[in-house]
């Protein structure tokens, strides 16, 4: 077990259904992280930005995006997580993509499909929760919309970290900021939100405010950052222990089951 997990989190301007730009953008970025970091993270529908037109963006998991995602992990010998618009059979996902350094992987399709931006009517709903064991901290990665629905994330003492990736835009960014604290508060976890800044192929603008919060809410990182930039922290699995046992706030969390 790591007692301490250093994260990056990489809050970039996507090029605009650009695949191969976008890897050759995070290529750079990766290559000037610190030597010890673990995990990096990566924005929602990270080689694509947020395209309703998976026809001609969405890849297999024996894609160019998911084999990159594989092989920086093992070069790196660090954890990449991400989201990218994911084809099996006839049917679109949102899918999360968790590479471990052994090239090892793990996935988790968006439950929450956001309506608003039509995203339900291209992709297809996941159903089932993920939490990876890495290091020996226990990670439940979730994108963006899932945000808004502390149901789904509710922690039953399952995890440690709570993940979102994102392109969630500039007039809703306070809602962001807010809910990102909330989660993290409510979970007794630390909570890592990731988004994206520039202006993507529908007009729509991101300012990003990527941010790490504790699990009493406190800031770890600078939480209004608007332009590119990479964040590095450190999560400390015996602060969160010495959290958890001092308050037990988890213990007396209300039990009910998801449909």
């Amino acid at each position: 077990m790591e007692d301490i997990l250093n994260i990056a989190l990489i809050q970039a301007n996507l090029l605009w259904e650009n695949t191969q730009g976008n890897l050759n953008y995070f290529d750079t970025k990766i290559e000037r992280i610190s030597s010890d970091i673990n995990v990096v993270i990566l924005p929602e529908m990270f080689s694509t930005g947020f395209s309703m037109n998976p026809e001609n963006t969405s890849e297999t998991m024996e894609g160019i995006s998911v084999t990159w995602m594989k092989e920086t992990a093992i070069k790196k010998q660090l954890a990449v997580v991400g989201s990218l618009i994911i084809k099996e059979r006839d049917t679109y996902y949102n899918r999360l993509v968790f590479a471990h350094p052994n090239g090892e992987i793990h996935t988790y399709d968006k439950r929450h499909l956001f309506t608003y931006g039509g995203e339900d009517k291209v992709y297809s709903s996941g159903n089932e929760r993920l939490i990876v064991d890495y290091k020996g901290w226990k990670i439940c990665p979730m994108i963006c919309y899932d945000l808004r629905f502390p149901v789904w994330s509710r922690n039953s003492d399952e995890y440690d970290i709570l993940i979102f990736v994102a392109n969630w835009p500039k007039p809703r960014i306070s809602a962001w900021d807010t809910l990102l604290k909330a989660r993290a508060i409510e979970n007794m976890c630390y909570t890592i939100g990731v988004n994206r800044v520039g202006v993507d192929g529908n007009n729509l603008e991101y300012i990003g405010h990527s941010q790490a919060v504790d699990m009493l809410g406190e800031e770890m990182t600078p939480n209004s950052i608007e332009d590119e930039a990479v964040l590095e922290v450190a999560l400390n699995k015996s602060k969160l222990c010495e959290n958890r046992n001092r308050f037990r706030f988890l213990n007396d969390k209300d039990s009910f089951s998801i449909e």
